[in-house]
């Protein structure tokens, strides 16, 4: 098959570097990606994109040879399979905070027998060459991934039993929420020590359970450091992010 390139990179040992789109232009995905991202997450959550502008992103990014993300809206359980039908290689979830959750979104990411999601990815399988519903079908469960998102201190306390639940794929740590909930929103300092102590503790559960650790970080440097201590999934930055920045720096030198 010509897709489902992230699963496949991540099952073989590989640490995948993804940058991170909110603002719904399906163009600056794209950019964006073919800089040389292996992975473009599409934040569906805290960003802009609806349905419209995601099924034009999941495509930019697949036509520029990179593998889309998916995070949809804190418990829109429907949202993931749709995503999953529009051509999304990878789905993350917002606030899994049990095993329930866990379950509630395997069960609509992977079909029959390892869960319930319903029947209709013609968009999917023209992206990712399936000729026959089949060869989808046989693919989908092993090759599309669910994250479950790591940013509560119910998830932290519950984070082997989440890891542990068959159909979730991966764990991926939600730093800023995690933060806030662990200081009963006094701050948020991605780098306290308790916030460290909980990253390494979801990265260990994740090993342990034979899934895949994953974390959002700020910049390339912390990035580079979450590789360094395990992580392989490894999201960074913003496109709203960049393009700031960059403003910023060409206003900085206008003035010197």
């Amino acid at each position: 098959m010509a897709g489902f390139s992230l699963a496949r990179r991540l099952r073989a040992g590989e640490t995948v570097f993804s940058a991170w789109c909110t603002l719904a232009s399906p163009l600056a995905a794209e950019t964006v990606a073919r800089e040389g991202f292996g992975a473009v997450v599409l934040d569906g959550q805290h960003g802009l994109w609806d349905t419209a502008t995601l099924i034009a992103g999941v495509g930019a990014l697949h036509h520029a040879g990179s593998a889309s993300v998916v995070r949809v809206p804190l418990n829109d359980f429907a949202m993931v399979s749709r995503a999953l039908d529009f051509g999304a290689e990878a789905i993350i979830a917002p606030m899994i905070n049990d095993g329930s959750d866990a379950r509630r979104f395997a069960s609509v990411a992977k079909y029959p027998p390892a869960g319930e999601r319903s029947w209709g990815p013609q968009r999917a399988m023209m992206l990712q060459g399936a000729a026959a519903a089949t060869d989808y079908l046989r693919a989908a469960n092993e090759q599309t991934l669910t994250l479950a998102m790591i940013e509560t201190p119910a998830a932290l306390n519950n984070v082997e039993e989440i890891a542990g639940t068959a159909g979730i794929d991966a764990l991926f740590v939600g730093p800023y929420d995690l933060s806030t909930s662990l200081t009963a929103g006094r701050a948020q300092d991605v780098q306290a020590p308790e916030v460290e102590r909980a990253i390494d503790q979801i990265c260990a559960a994740a090993k342990k359970a034979g899934k895949i650790p994953g974390i959002y970080c700020r910049d390339a440097e912390r990035a580079l450091a979450m590789a360094k201590r395990g992580f392989r999934f490894i999201t960074i930055g913003s496109d709203l992010g960049m393009l700031r920045e960059s403003a910023a720096a060409m206003l900085k030198a206008l003035k010197a």
